[in-house]
Order: C-alpha cells, then structure tokens, then sequence
C-alpha cells in the first residue's frame, strides 16, 4: 500500500526560529536524540542572522517536511581537506562571508514519510537559483556515500564512486546528487566524525554556474540575445558598381531598421558585375570581378560604421599572388575588418575559374559572442565545425550559392546537422533568380534559414525561421546566446561533452 501522503499544498519558506521544535524533533527521528544530533537554537539562530535566504524548509499541507541550510565562503580558503566541524562546527559560522564566491552546503534533510516527492530536488533547484540571483561560481558540499561500509573491505573510495557513476553499486545519496547535476571533485577523509556508514569519507560535489560573470572593472557591452539578419538577394542585371552598392545599402539599412545585430549577404552576390564581361573566357571574367572587391569591403565597412550592424560580406573572388581565391570579410561596428576564405572548392569551381582552395579558418571575437564563417560547400565537412564549435563558436554563417533544389538541399541539411552536432546556430543565407548574361551563373536556387540545435529550448524541428524559396527578401531571426549555455550543461544529450576523446580526436595541422 502506498503510504505517501496526497499533496494539497507544498511551501517552500526562509527558516524561522520558530520552527525549532519541530526541526528538532525531524533530526531527532532520523538521526536519533544524541546531544548532537540537532542543530540547537543558538546555531539556527546564527544561521538565519548570517545569511537567511541560504536557510529554507519546506511544508507538505502546512508540516514542515525537510530543510536545507547553507553559508556563502571563499573556496579559495577552503582546505582541500576540510572537515564538516571546519564548515558547521563553529556557532557563529566564521567561514561565512558575503564577499565568497561558493554557496557551500551544510545540510539537507527529507522526513521520511515524505521522501518520494522530489522534495529534495525542489531544495537542491531553490539552492541553484540562488546561486545565480547572488553571481556566485558555483555550489559545493561535502556528500555522504553510506553504502561504502558494505564494501569497504574491496574497494577504494574511488573505485567505489566509479562503480555508482557506472550503476553497478547503488547509493541513493551520491545518485541523487549525481542526478542534480553535480559532479565529484575530491574525496576528504575523516570529513564526519561518526558516520560509519561512509567510514567517515566524503566526495566533494560541486555544481557550477554557467551564468556566473565575474566582476569586471570594464564595463561588457556582449549581448546575450542577438538578432540576425539575413539577405536573401536577387540576382539581376546592374549597369555599374555604385548601383550594386546601392542595393547593398538598402538591405543593410532596412536590417539596421530592426536593430539586427548581423547583416549576412550571399555567396558571390556580386556575380551580376561580369555580365560586362561575358565575352571574355569564363576564368578571365571572374578574374576582372575580382577587381570589385576591394571597393566593396571598402563600402561595407563604411556601412557597418553608420548603420551599427556587423556585416558579413558573403564571398568574392580575389587574386593573391596571381592565384584566384573565394573570400570574404567581417566587417565590425566598431570599424574593424577581418578576412575569411573558402577551404573546400567545388569540382565546378576548379575546373571552370581554377579557383585555389584557402587554408585559414577561425573564429571571431564579436560584441555579440564569438563566430564561425564557413562559405557554402565548407558546411559540408563537419570538421571545420567542429573545431570551430571546439575554440567557442556560438553562431555560424553560411553563406551559400547553389543553383539547383538537390545543391541547396545539400547545403541545408549540412548546416541543420553542424547545428545539432555542435550546440551552435547556423544561419544560411543564399541568391536567387536568373543571370542570362553571365556564364556559368545563369539560374539560382535558395531559400536562407536560421537553425538551432534540437531540445526543449528550441523549435522541435531545430529550425528558428525561413524565407519563402526564391524570393528576394530579408529575414530576421533573434537567438538567444544563454539557451546554448544551457544546452552544454543540461541538455537532453551532450553532443560536445560527450565526444570521445579517449577514441579518438580531432585537432588542426600547423
């Protein structure tokens, strides 16, 4: 027969001096009624004077039903083998201090009759959003593990917690802390005087905030909630420079218009530029497009000045040292550039232009986190990714040409999987229609998106928006840099913490 109590009510409330008795009278039935077996009201008392929001307990129908008690100290100071009289053992809590940097935990306690409920995660959630609203690192306590004393005789501490990690031993306390997203950092000896069951040993567990900002004299202008703005862009026939750069500016002022963060332009968006020379063989025609390059960055950069967006130029060709590369550029708010290049080239590419394939790839430092520039067929080769997403990338860029639905579905599925596999987003941004007068650039296919990974905090088919396909038009997508924090930590799968490394690895060649 299930004996657990129905649940009306559940209150979760700062302890008061008040509740003494009762408090007393719940250690005495779990721990027994030894002098030391309770806190006294002289140490409660100390407790809530020191740091009240650190002590809570928690009512099932109007019962006190458990509690749990913390201190704020600087780890730092802490021992590596501390003791729980270091921690508890003084009345008036001297390792406590408001300028600390760790919640540390002392106790937590169910009542039997009410364990069952998860009470004890309600406890452990309020102790986590605490630390967060306090900008602490983290949350440290020393745990019990009283099922060691069965075992003792063969195995070590450690061999002991590998065994619970894998669920070949079970412990209901280290589980349970295990579930909470706590990981070990040490065993302590001696840590309780008197716990048999654990042979006095302790793991300290700690739990760390991903949303802890340390304190900086500069102010930090990173935004957490970034806007992207795509360009999905027609190709169309255009008598000079200038009034591509005016169709330039339109876009970046219409998505400055919406405070986007990002301008993203398509792969080789200035194509229309060699209809001019279409009389020329195609590898000399894209050769004298790559004279509009410069100008161009040169242009985009005075644009991203005036209308405080970063723009990402999409690619363009470019001559060093006699040799045609695809490349692109960063252009910064704050009126810096940065260059990037394409490291895969298509068959097409080689065979018809002689197009060279680059060799840097990187990630960039933004006032909007960092990011990844990898230009079209590059999204096909998940390594890149991958030691992009290794070095910190949180948003991707894909700019991209494709001129049937089979090259851009390929494209699109590519940057779907980078998203999942590297907890980042991509964002794809591509040109349409026709260019008659210009060889082997005649018809495009596209239709730019934005994707997340795939998980409770995002859209469930993992994408965040998408034009409609063949369209000329901008889209505009908000992500949010906190949610992917999030994801590392407490996803439903751990893509990256998961990788392994002692499989296999993957690193860049010098």
């Amino acid at each position: 027969m299930d004996n657990t109590p129905k649940i009306e009510q559940i209150e979760l409330k700062y302890l008061s001096l008040k509740d003494f008795e009762v408090l007393k009278e719940v250690f005495i039935e779990i721990y027994g009624d030894a002098p030391d077996a309770y806190w006294r009201k002289d140490e409660l008392r100390s407790l809530i004077d020191i740091f009240p929001e650190g002590q809570v307990v928690i009512l099932v129908n109007g019962d006190l039903a458990g509690c749990a008690f913390s201190i704020i100290v600087d780890y730092n100071k802490l021992a590596d083998q501390h003791t729980y009289d270091d921690i508890a053992g003084d009345v008036k809590f001297k390792n406590h201090t408001e300028d600390g940097d760790m919640l540390y935990g002392i106790d937590v306690i169910i009542r039997k009759e009410y364990r069952g409920l998860k009470l004890g995660r309600r406890l452990y959630d309020y102790r986590k959003e605490l630390t967060e609203q306090l900008n602490l690192k983290g949350i440290v306590f020393g745990g019990r593990i009283p099922n060691y004393h069965k075992v003792s005789s063969k195995l070590s501490p450690k061999q002991y917690i590998q065994k619970v990690r894998t669920k070949e031993i079970n412990d209901p306390v280290l589980n349970f802390q295990l579930s909470n997203d706590f990981r070990p950092v040490r065993i302590m000896s001696n840590y309780l005087d008197g716990d048999k069951d654990s042979k006095e040993y302790a793991v300290l567990m700690q739990w760390d905030n991903i949303y802890f900002e340390k304190e900086s004299k500069a102010p930090s202008n990173q935004k957490s909630e970034v806007r992207l703005g795509l360009v999905q862009w027609q190709m169309r026939s255009y008598s000079s420079l200038e009034e591509l750069l005016h169709q330039v500016e339109y876009f970046v002022e219409s998505l400055s218009g919406y405070r986007s963060d990002f301008a993203l332009f398509p792969e080789f968006f200035n194509a229309p530029l060699m209809s001019k020379y279409n009389h020329l063989s195609e590898p000399d025609a894209i050769r004298e497009l790559a004279k509009y390059t410069e100008p161009i960055k040169n242009k985009m950069a005075e644009l991203s000045i005036a209308y405080n967006i970063n723009i990402i130029s999409g690619s363009m060709p470019e001559i060093i040292n006699n040799k045609l590369y695809n490349v692109g550029y960063l252009c910064k708010r704050d009126g810096s550039t940065e260059r990037y290049e394409k490291i895969h080239v298509t068959p097409d590419e080689a065979r018809v232009w002689g197009m060279q394939r680059g060799s840097e790839f990187k990630v960039f430092d933004t006032d909007c986190g960092k990011i990844g520039i990898l230009i079209c067929y590059d999204v096909e080769f998940p390594e890149l990714s991958r030691i992009l997403a290794k070095e910190g990338m949180d948003i991707l860029f894909v700019p991209f040409l494709t001129d049937t639905q089979n090259g851009f579905s390929r494209v699109k599925l590519c940057a779907q999987a980078r998203a999942v596999e590297n907890e980042c987003y991509v964002a794809i941004a591509g040109s349409v229609g026709n260019l008659p007068k210009v060889h082997n650039m005649d018809i495009q296919y596209a239709q730019s998106a934005v994707f997340t990974p795939s998980d409770f905090a995002f859209p469930s088919d993992g994408i965040k928006a998408e034009t409609t396909p063949n369209t000329e038009m901008i889209l505009i997508a908000d992500v949010d840099l906190l949610a992917l924090r999030e994801l590392h930590n407490f996803g439903s799968v751990k893509n990256l913490k998961d990788i392994r490394n002692d499989l296999y690895s993957l690193t860049r060649k010098k």
